[in-house]
């Protein structure tokens, strides 16, 4: 037994070892199969990127032989256009090729290439005034408005990319429709002038044009005539003249006859313009802003021209009239007088101004803006054009004429006095009762010095109180819808509508205060320009005994050693008087104007 089951046992143990070895195989078997498998698979890959790649070979070689077959050709088509000439110049020592840039650049746009001009600043239009020289400064609607120290004027030599002379601006205006004015020193003979950004370069000059003959200023009215305001037709004042030798011209560019458009002038009179608006014009509002529009002297030729017509339309739909008394004045370095005149005005009935700034380089736009603020309804409207005082009335109107139903056109140092304290609006209707009164004309009383040297702390209204006896001119309030077509204007009164007329208003009812000759200081400014354009500037020997100069005093500012005591032969304290009462501060005994400047 125990011999049987040791046999038994090793029978056991042979078979286990053979299991195990059988087991063994097995697994070393399906790891050689599995390898095996693998390989089969990295075979199969090798083999793909073999092929891969040697068809991409393939491909490389033809691409690269079809190149350079391309490439002989080229080269054979090149050689053969060339002559036995040509090879010489290819392989003589004195052949030097240069390359030349397609774009052929100046040297001017060169440098401007990365100017504020690349960025969207540009010189709109320059005007040569006889004393400076006005830029128009074109810049994106979402750019700020440059300052004076940003800023300089440079000047050029004909034919020249670099300037050779740069200044400070005389001044730095405000916005002018879609500008800014920059002003600048008159060029030395022979220069252009441009301006130029401090951090950024120079700008190339703008297209330029003299005063003396220029189209300036242009309106679409609400009967779709165009008005154009004109400078150098030299027509006579106050009345009209023949519109039959004359055409408006609009366009881009009036030199290329194929893209203008003429039409019919339908009146003229002194500078002011009116002509039929071409149907194209008006049914493509969105390209008014590039065309401008000038005056064809028939025979003569067509007026340089940087004016483009601004739509003046009525509201739509209609809006009853806002304000029953406006005015509309001119004026240049007034500010330190504005809150006075405005805050007066105000008082006796006027309820909207119409600032025409006409070149101020003082705080006038702080002043306008502080107005403003406390409530009255100003607003300062850019009219940078000298010596038109009568076209920018005109124009005043027809801004005034859906707001207001009547308009004062008066100088900042003209004061409405009325001698019975009765309202403003009340004295327009009691005088025009009748439905054919359109316009009111009011005396003028001219004041002196009055024996001051220093100009008065209180105003001009407490401080000048002598006056010349007679009165002298007269000032008007004028329906402005009832203007005459041509506007035609002397400054002083318009001409109405046909079967419209005029009243003169009793003295002893209203006057105007005109604080004239004031002090020698305040009085001098006046030389440096006057603004009507029918009215000889101080300086020149032309109408030297007119009204509008100062009795005896000539053509240079020299004060004359009895300033202060002239222009006195009345005594007038009447509306000193009342402004005292009215308007002092009980408390301190200051007038509201003098408490703006304490502040």
């Amino acid at each position: 037994m125990p011999i049987r089951e040791g046999a038994d046992q090793r029978r056991s143990v042979g078979a286990g070892a053979r299991r195990e070895e059988e087991d063994e195989d097995e697994r070393r078997t399906g790891v050689w199969r599995l390898t095996a498998d693998q390989g089969r698979l990295d075979l199969d890959r090798g083999v793909s990127d073999h092929l891969e790649a040697f068809i991409a070979m393939k491909d490389r070689r033809k691409r690269a032989s079809l190149l350079l077959i391309s490439r002989c050709a080229l080269a054979l088509l090149f050689f053969s256009g060339f002559t036995l000439s040509t090879l010489r110049l290819l392989f003589s020592e004195s052949y030097h090729p240069s390359l030349i840039s397609s774009w052929r650049t100046s040297p001017a746009e060169a440098i401007y290439s990365d100017s504020p001009a690349s960025r969207g600043l540009s010189v709109g239009e320059t005007v040569l005034f006889p004393d400076q020289v006005l830029i128009l400064l074109k810049y994106p609607p979402s750019s700020r408005l440059l300052t004076k120290d940003e800023i300089e004027c440079v000047y050029y030599s004909p034919n020249t990319s670099r300037p050779h002379l740069r200044s400070s601006p005389l001044s730095i205006g405000g916005q002018y429709l879609d500008h800014q004015i920059v002003r600048c020193g008159i060029p030395p003979r022979g220069t252009i002038v441009s301006v130029a950004l401090k951090a950024q370069g120079d700008l190339p000059p703008g297209p330029t044009h003299e005063w003396k003959s220029l189209a300036y200023e242009a309106m679409i009215d609400r009967d779709n005539t165009t008005i154009v305001f004109v400078k150098g037709l030299n027509l006579r004042p106050g009345r009209a003249s023949n519109h039959s030798r004359f055409q408006c011209v609009y366009g881009s560019d009036f030199t290329n006859r194929k893209s203008r458009l003429k039409s019919e002038v339908v009146s003229i009179a002194q500078e002011i313009v009116r002509c039929r608006t071409p149907s194209s014009l008006l049914g493509s509002p969105h390209s008014r802003g590039s065309i401008k529009v000038s005056v064809n002297v028939i025979g003569k030729g067509i007026l340089s021209s940087i004016a483009r017509p601004e739509f003046l339309a009525s509201p739509d739909p209609p809006v009853f009239i806002q304000h029953r008394v406006c005015i509309c004045t001119m004026l240049r370095n007034q500010a330190r007088f504005l809150r006075e005149w405005v805050m007066y005005h105000a008082r006796i009935g006027v309820e909207r101004w119409f600032i025409y700034d006409n070149n101020s380089d003082d705080e006038i736009e702080d002043v306008i803006e502080s107005l403003a603020n406390q409530g009255f309804e100003i607003t300062r409207h850019l009219w940078p054009w000298i010596k038109t005082q009568e076209a920018g009335f005109a124009h005043c109107g027809l801004r005034a004429r859906d707001l207001c139903e009547w308009v004062a056109f008066i100088d900042v140092d003209e004061f409405l006095h009325l001698r019975t304290g009765v309202h403003l609006g009340s004295i327009i209707s009691n005088q025009t009762s009748r439905p054919d009164v359109a316009e009111l004309r009011i005396s003028c009383h001219n004041f002196g010095p009055s024996g001051l040297k220093e100009s008065p702390r209180e105003g001009v209204m407490v401080g000048y109180t002598c006056r010349l006896r007679p009165p002298e001119r007269h000032k008007s309030i004028v329906q402005p819808e009832k203007l005459n077509p041509t506007l035609i204007n002397m400054v002083h009164h318009f001409d109405l509508r046909d079967g419209l007329n005029y009243v003169n208003i009793d003295r002893n009812l209203m006057v105007i205060n005109h604080y004239k000759f004031q002090v020698w200081d305040e009085f001098k400014e006046k030389f440096y320009r006057r603004v009507a354009t029918y009215v000889s500037d101080w300086q020149k020997e032309e109408n030297v005994g007119s009204r509008d100069r100062a009795p005896g005093l000539g053509t240079r500012a020299i004060e004359p050693a009895d300033w202060a005591s002239r222009f006195c032969e009345i005594n007038d304290t009447g509306l000193r008087d009342w402004v005292v009462k009215t308007f002092s501060d009980p408390n301190t005994g200051l007038l509201p104007w003098q408490q703006e400047r304490v502040l």
